[in-house]
């Protein structure tokens, strides 16, 4: 009944209609009032009427009330505004900024809980209009805008229809700016775009757009300015742009594999650690990835982790949690593969010591990354498996001739640690168990 007369009132046309919607926006905070109401006869025509309305009051007043709508989780909730689609677009261009950006996120919420309207929503224009709209000088519409595409990026018909017309547009030339300007052009707009972007390079094959744009040197640099913030205090809210940073660059790289080299970009990540390890432990898998994909097929970032004295740091991370110890270990080796200069200088730092209570861990993956790194070692530096033997290695090796996914490679080390020095056969036949 409240409901109906809250229509009823906002119908009336009276003066104090809008303090009738006013009522009407407070109810419909209320998941079971917004269902109600949009199930009432002529409910969303008489609020879309208000919301094309030529007075300013009504059409703000009416504008909210359908943001309220839009918080809804249920799609009928959503489908419900569909005709006001064409009209939240068409206000984006207006001269009122609130309005603007009650329009942006009450179509941000829509997209997310309806495919309805992401299909409606794209022969009606959305790209071309959002890409309007970022060139927006007020960084409140621009975190609107980057909320909006955010959610449609994340759509499951993304990859196919919608990143391939965010690409044609120019959203990407204004996004990357708008991002790598972090701190000087609001953290929430940079933020926003940041996740954007992560979106468009892991769900989509060809990033040639992006890299033509030189995304990976300006996300390079970012991450270099956000570093040298560190030692003076890092902004509140910092990390939450450092993330989506680490992961553009991680899975560009691994797309691309080019990157400049530059070795303050290892400082930057250790700096990155060090910093926001204990508050925000979720980074430490984040730099970890990126680490492992800048050491990956490079000689320059391995040879720079070893120079610029990072392994000790590395170490230190080996045993901070069962993905850590398996990120470790891959950029271990890494290193090691690129051969004996560089797995001397690995065990100039008490590795072994630090690798034995890694074989009675009950995980396989991270025991299998460290029979890998072994392997390595020994491989280049045959004076380590002695070394490793009069530790007590090859009871560590021996328990695990019974893993089913780990005994072949235990068993070939083993064979490595019983070979005699100089004697080269058995190298060359574990060389098989580990390609």
């Amino acid at each position: 009944g409240q409901v109906l007369e809250l229509l009823r009132g906002v119908q009336r046309g009276s003066e104090d209609r809008k303090r009738w919607l006013g009522r009407l926006r407070w109810a419909l905070q209320n998941e079971e009032t917004q269902q109600k109401f949009v199930r009432l006869e002529g409910s969303v025509r008489t609020l879309t009427g208000l919301f094309t309305s030529s007075l300013a009051g009504l059409q703000l007043e009416a504008a909210r009330c359908l943001h309220e709508l839009s918080h809804s989780s249920v799609p009928a909730v959503a489908e419900a505004c569909l005709p006001v689609t064409s009209y939240l677009l068409t206000y984006l261009s207006g001269h009122s900024l609130e309005l603007t950006e009650l329009c942006l996120y009450t179509l941000g919420n829509l997209v997310v809980e309806s495919e309805a309207v992401r299909k409606q929503l794209l022969p009606q224009g959305i790209i071309p209009v959002l890409a309007s709209c970022i060139q927006s000088p007020h960084e409140a519409v621009l975190e609107g805008v980057g909320y909006v595409l955010s959610q449609l990026l994340q759509a499951k018909e993304a990859p196919t229809e919608i990143i391939p017309l965010v690409l044609d547009s120019v959203l990407p030339q204004h996004m990357l700016p708008l991002v790598c300007s972090g701190l000087k052009a609001g953290m929430g707009a940079a933020v926003e775009f940041a996740w954007c972007l992560h979106y468009i390079i892991c769900r989509h094959e060809d990033n040639s757009v992006l890299l033509a744009l030189g995304a990976v040197p300006a996300l390079s640099t970012l991450l270099l300015d956000l570093a040298s913030l560190i030692p003076q205090g890092a902004p509140e809210g910092l990390e939450l742009l450092v993330c989506p940073v680490l992961r553009c660059l991680s899975n560009l790289l691994a797309q691309t594999g080019c990157q400049g080299q530059d070795g303050r970009l290892l400082i930057a990540l250790f700096l990155i650690l060090q910093c926001f390890l204990q508050q925000h432990p979720f980074l430490l898998q984040e730099c970890l990835w990126l680490l492992n994909n800048l050491t990956a097929d490079d000689p320059f970032f391995c040879s720079a982790l070893l120079s610029l004295d990072l392994l000790p740091a590395l170490l230190q991370l080996l045993t901070c949690s069962q993905m850590a110890t398996v990120l470790v270990l891959t950029v271990l080796c890494n290193v090691a593969e690129k051969g004996a200069v560089q797995c001397q200088q690995l065990l100039q730092q008490p590795l072994l010591a630090q690798l034995l209570p890694l074989l009675t861990r009950p995980d396989p993956e991270a025991v299998g990354q460290c029979l890998e790194l072994l392997h390595l070692l020994f491989l280049h530096c045959p004076e380590a498996a002695a070394d490793f033997t009069r530790q007590g290695g090859h009871q560590a090796l021996e328990q695990h001739q019974s893993t089913l996914e780990l005994q072949e490679r235990a068993q070939a080390l083993l064979d490595m640690v019983r070979q005699p020095p100089g004697a080269p056969s058995a190298c060359q036949a574990t060389l098989a168990v580990f390609s």
